[in-house]
């Protein structure tokens, strides 16, 4: 396996360039990032109807990582209960460490296989599931262990990599390699990798809220209300989509029923009677 993502900076002498020149140059390699993951869409794409299958059959999605990227993805699986209004259960994560430690960032997990097949085994997994292994190098022992257990067990598994011909990607069955090349900091895979795995977080969670029926139009019609800013984006939301004028009025419906979902529903049903 060729450890793209630890080969040489292209930049060199980073401490005596100026900050203009270095943000600059900083931009320029994030522009790379859209282009790589453009390369890898059908393997994207790919993944996720594997992810829409399970969950359309009671099945639970696991993100599976250490370091930045498993942190990533935690922050991902987090807003999702909120911005989507799916239970919480549906998407998790299982990080090195522990997500309960996730601000103490113990990267020496990463190296655990054991612990990889304890929190592996605490959640039961069954066919109906998916696991998602995260790993800018492709050789994480915590995620490769995992992934592993996951075949054993008769689990379906993808991946998100940034190096070609990586063993998890071979430990894989659905496999997403994404190619950003050398960090602009040598071997600093919190850069191009972590903005790649942001990426990529972002466009399955999303898109497979979306084909599980979670988004109307392009509104986040089951968004909960947890607090004032949202409740205000949902009100307008269903003053626009009910074409009531008061602004009162549609809080108070939206206040009775939930979400924009049930309002709108309970409303229907009102009209058709």
């Amino acid at each position: 396996m060729t450890r793209i993502t630890e080969q040489p900076s292209r930049h060199d002498n980073l401490e005596n360039k100026p900050v203009e020149e270095l943000v600059e140059l900083i931009n320029n390699e994030d522009a790379s990032v859209a282009v790589a993951i453009k390369k890898a869409l059908p393997q994207v794409s790919t993944l996720i109807k594997a992810i829409v299958e399970k969950l359309r059959s009671g099945g639970r999605m696991y993100y599976m990582g250490a370091g930045s990227g498993g942190r990533l993805s935690v922050l991902d699986a987090l807003e999702l209960p909120t911005t989507y209004g799916i239970p919480k259960g549906i998407v998790n994560v299982i990080l090195a460490g522990g997500v309960e430690n996730l601000a103490e960032a113990p990267e020496e997990k990463e190296d655990d296989v054991n612990e990889a097949l304890e929190r592996l085994s605490r959640e039961q997994l069954t066919p109906n599931d998916i696991v998602i292994g995260i790993s800018a190098s492709g050789s994480t022992p915590f995620v490769l262990a995992g992934l592993q257990e996951c075949r054993r067990l008769g689990v379906i598994t993808g991946c998100i990599v940034s190096n070609p011909e990586s063993p998890i990607a071979a430990a894989a069955d659905l496999p997403v390699e994404v190619i950003t090349g050398p960090e602009f900091i040598t071997g600093s895979t919190r850069m191009k990798c972590g903005t790649a795995q942001k990426m990529l977080f972002d466009m399955i969670s999303t898109t497979v809220m979306i084909q599980l029926g979670r988004v109307e139009g392009n509104s986040m019609v089951n968004v909960k209300l947890i607090n004032d800013k949202i409740t205000d984006r949902a009100v307008k939301m269903l003053m626009q989509k009910s074409g009531i004028a008061a602004y009162d009025q549609a809080k108070a419906i939206l206040l009775e029923h939930g979400s924009v979902k049930k309002a709108m529903t309970a409303l229907n049903g009102t009209h058709k009677a």
